[in-house]
């Protein structure tokens, strides 16, 4: 295995190919999805990969970052960068996080553990998926670190509250609650490949439901069964409800418009995931970033907002907190490379995205996220006006 030390840089990683002696340079998180494609079976991949129908808002979810600009301040001291944060109150080394996503034992036979590991090696939060192929318990004493628990609300109730129950006990800090999923998105490669669990691999979370009724004729049985049991009846009374029953802030993911967010602060949560699922649910939605604005101005800053959905590079990461994010959640780069390099390929993708970030920040004349302003980017709609003037 390359060397995994801390201080092991992006440049000093090489993956080996199997049947070759070549050692391919990994230089950027995106790397690793190419290695992952050649890797895993080609359901997995594409159950990781896929978006929802023509997958216009898969790609726009990173083609808009494109389309932001820097403003860099020069001659700024930047011999010292601090990119610590506080996210509800913990302190953590960067304001890069770890977004649910599902089954990582498809990946990696240590599945959500080795992310975990990894996660808290970088000194940042991960967040555990409902969909997740090791239980909360088994995830929670792999390691010590700072977890949220995302949520997806079933029919029945009292698998929410056992859920619920087991994410507090554990010791996970925040609820993340999925809004943007009262059915599946139609998700074509799935239903092609009629992707389905394999034999050694379990939605731990809430093991002992019944699987066996996974069709796996007409669509993908996964996606039969999760629509079977998700509540589509879901509403803003829920969360009420889900604040009756936890001491635990609630975070509502899923949200892109200011109306949502206005009812979610009206609501009291803790907090706004911005997503639209990675593209995996409602095609031609607008990519996330390009309706970052809309919703931290109807904030107003009562609540934090956080941004998932297409981030690749450290450069995503600024331009998300210059336009009012408090810290962006990434999905998909920690599943290719825990399939690539385990839990070493975790820990240097989300070091990757550190050192990107760190050097933004210099060549940009910031010294903290403090500093991460509005003034640093100009996105199309600036362009626009100052042609108008």
């Amino acid at each position: 295995m390359a060397n995994s030390s801390p201080i092991a840089t992006a440049t000093e990683r090489r993956i080996p190919q199997p049947n070759s002696r070549e050692m391919p340079l990994i230089t950027n998180v995106s790397d690793y999805e190419e290695l992952a494609r050649q890797k895993l079976p080609k359901m997995v991949y594409d159950f990781y990969a896929g978006g929802a129908e023509d997958q216009w808002t898969l790609k726009e979810n990173k083609e808009a970052f494109s389309k932001i600009l820097f403003r860099p301040r020069v001659l700024i001291d930047v011999s010292h960068i601090d990119m610590s944060t506080s996210i509800l109150g913990y302190k953590i080394s960067m304001p890069i996080m770890v977004a649910p996503t599902a089954l990582h034992k498809l990946a990696h036979q240590e599945g959500e553990v080795a992310s975990a590991q990894a996660t808290a090696a970088a000194g940042t939060i991960m967040t555990l998926s409902s969909w997740s192929s090791c239980s909360i318990e088994e995830v929670n004493s792999s390691a010590p670190g700072l977890r949220f628990f995302q949520l997806s609300v079933f029919k029945d109730r009292d698998i929410v509250q056992q859920l619920v129950r087991r994410a507090e006990n554990a010791g996970y800090k925040a609820i993340a609650v999925t809004v943007d999923a009262p059915r599946l998105g139609c998700r074509e490669a799935d239903v092609r490949n009629r992707f389905t669990l394999p034999e050694n691999v379990a939605l731990k979370c809430f093991e002992g439901l019944d699987l066996s009724k996974m069709d796996k004729t007409n669509a993908s049985g996964l996606a039969a069964y999760v629509t079977s049991q998700i509540d589509s009846s879901l509403s803003w009374k829920d969360i009420k409800w889900l604040q009756m029953i936890t001491w635990l802030p609630i975070l509502v993911k899923g949200v892109i418009t200011a109306e949502d967010a206005r009812l979610a602060i009206e609501c009291g949560v803790a907090g706004i995931i911005m997503s639209n699922h990675g593209g995996r649910q409602l095609d031609y939605l607008p990519a996330t970033i390009s309706c970052l604005e809309e919703v931290v101005r109807e904030a107003k800053g009562r609540v934090p907002v956080f941004l998932d959905s297409g981030i690749r590079r450290g450069t995503d990461v600024f331009k998300a907190l210059a336009l009012g994010a408090s810290g962006v959640f990434i999905g998909r780069p920690v599943l290719f490379a825990l399939a690539v390099d385990g839990k070493a390929g975790v820990r240097n993708a989300l070091r990757m995205l550190r050192d990107e970030l760190e050097i933004t920040m210099a060549l940009s004349g910031c010294t903290s996220l403090k500093d991460i302003t509005r003034d640093r980017v100009i996105t199309e709609s600036d362009m626009i006006r100052r042609c108008r003037l």
